[in-house]
């Protein structure tokens, strides 16, 4: 296995939780979006958000709100509903939209972005991009700069005719371009996974609102099949820039998608993830590329993980499990977002996180995360494991870090003696074998009608003071039953003593 910089011992992989010299000042957190706000809340939430220079804005199915990051009131009367951007700019291709919507910062821009997915009743899928004049949502002068990319050419059809679905888009900011992937699911076959699509969007002209160049894409496997197997390293997550710095200029854009062991029925192991490399050229489309780069890692085994149902991750308790047989989706089959990408001037550094099982004689499950550096091809620097207890499952991460080199993962924990909560780990990435966990929100309500649990999170780093983190996740605060909706979202921020 390759490190940039070192090779540390199994031991030394493992992240011990405990006393640490490095504090976290009081985690403070706050309500996000709830159902009971929404007109029509769905099970499914895709809770996500980001922290800008003046507000934090949340994403919930379907529906954004922001809130002001000193008073945390909300910046709306109520929840703005998702396509209200694209109605405003009459782009009626993008007012159906079902979910995965996504909201992101721009930190060299300072702009707002809301993506989302549209399923207009053409049949056709497009991507939607909504792009903020301003970084103060509550601006006079604020108005969006709105884009629909039509995704059917790019998505390939099965044997039926039927265009593969595009789920789980992932978005991030590179200095050359805004980059979104898409999952490849076969709608006729239980929406079988077959594949990926990577996009580069014309990031220049986006912000300023002018014509934007056709996007450049590539899929995996290439070309598309028309009757495809389970793929395997789906979920493709692109780096996503945290700070002010951008990356050096002519840097390619990375991104990185699990590794399932193989699809035999026996497998329950793997060693290695994906890197992929995007070369865009926006002079000459022809001259772009991307490329995969497998990298080694510690074996892992994927959260909840089955053999014989390698996309059934259900497997994280709660309190009612025992009655009522619902089973938390831990997402384990896959790398979950961020691919945070910070330039440090001396040495770039990215971070992802995924769940992983830790259990030897459970299914318990925990955080792992690696850190890639590198000035060519990135490479495994170090990687770790979250799991102090043989109780608590840890899962749904999202992972940044500030510009002292500190690194936090936000999750959710849950298991049979406790309901779903909210926790935060940190630790100095130059000092990997110290971190500590804070409670940040103890849960007092279970899901028992649905096995669906947030499908991702998210942590990002305040672009002002590049110290402060700020986490969105989902949350219960009674149980939801029946055909009830009645899920929470909770926002928290807490700065590191080390970092100024």
């Amino acid at each position: 296995m390759k490190l940039g910089g070192r090779r540390l011992s199994a031991g030394a992989l493992l992240v011990f939780l405990g006393l640490s010299l490095m504090h976290a000042q009081t985690v403070t957190t706050f309500e996000g979006i709830g159902a009971a706000q929404l007109a029509h809340p769905e099970l499914d939430v895709d809770p996500n958000g980001a922290i800008g220079t003046k507000q934090f804005m949340e994403w919930t199915n379907v529906y954004f709100q922001a809130y002001d990051k000193v008073t945390f009131a909300p910046v709306w009367s109520a929840p703005q509903i998702g396509t209200l951007p694209f109605r405003n700019n009459k782009m009626s291709n993008c007012v159906h939209v079902g979910g995965d919507g996504i909201i992101s910062f721009d930190r060299i821009a300072l702009r707002w972005i809301i993506a989302v997915r549209s399923t207009p009743p053409s049949g056709n899928y497009y991507y939607c991009v909504a792009v903020s004049s301003t970084d103060d949502l509550t601006s006079s002068a604020l108005h969006w700069y709105t884009y629909q990319f039509l995704l059917n050419p790019v998505l390939g059809v099965n044997t039926q005719g039927s265009a593969y679905f595009p789920d789980w888009p992932r978005f991030g900011t590179w200095a050359d371009g805004y980059y979104v992937s898409f999952d490849l699911n076969d709608v006729n076959r239980s929406y079988r996974e077959i594949g990926v699509v990577v996009c580069a969007l014309d990031r220049a002209h986006m912000l300023t609102g002018a014509t934007a160049d056709p996007m450049q894409c590539f899929s995996d496997p290439a070309p598309i099949p028309l009757n495809g197997s389970l793929y395997l390293n789906h979920s493709v997550i692109p780096a996503d820039v945290e700070g002010s710095v951008p990356p050096p200029t002519g840097r390619d854009e990375f991104l990185v998608s699990i590794q399932n062991p193989p699809n035999d029925s026996q497998s329950t192991t793997s060693s290695s993830i994906n890197l992929w490399d995007f070369h865009v050229d926006w002079a000459n489309p022809a001259n772009s590329t991307f490329t995969n780069l497998p990298l080694t890692v510690p074996a892992y085994s994927p959260g909840c993980y089955k053999p014989s149902l390698p996309a059934n991750t259900f497997c994280v308790p709660e309190m009612t499990t025992r009655s009522t047989h619902t089973w938390v989706d831990s997402v384990g089959d896959r790398l979950m977002p961020r691919f945070a990408y910070r330039n440090f001037g001396t040495y770039e550094s990215f971070l992802v996180s995924h769940t992983i099982r830790t259990g030897t004689t459970s299914k318990q499950t925990g955080i792992r995360w690696y850190e890639l550096r590198g000035t060519g091809t990135p490479a495994i620097h170090q990687s770790g494991t979250i799991s102090p207890d043989q109780t608590l499952f840890r899962f749904m991460p999202s992972i940044a870090q500030d510009h002292v080199g500190n690194a936090a993962v936000g999750y959710n924990v849950s298991s049979g003696g406790t309901h779903p909560g909210i926790r935060t780990a940190w630790w100095n990435l130059s000092k990997p074998s110290t971190a500590t966990e804070r409670v940040a929100l103890k849960g007092s309500g279970d899901e028992e009608n649905s096995f669906h649990w947030g499908d991702y999170s998210s942590m990002t780093v305040d672009p002002v003071d590049d110290c402060t983190f700020w986490y969105v996740t989902q949350y219960f605060a009674q149980n939801q039953i029946g055909k009830e909706i009645n899920w929470n979202t909770r926002i928290a921020n807490f700065k590191l003593s080390s970092c100024h």
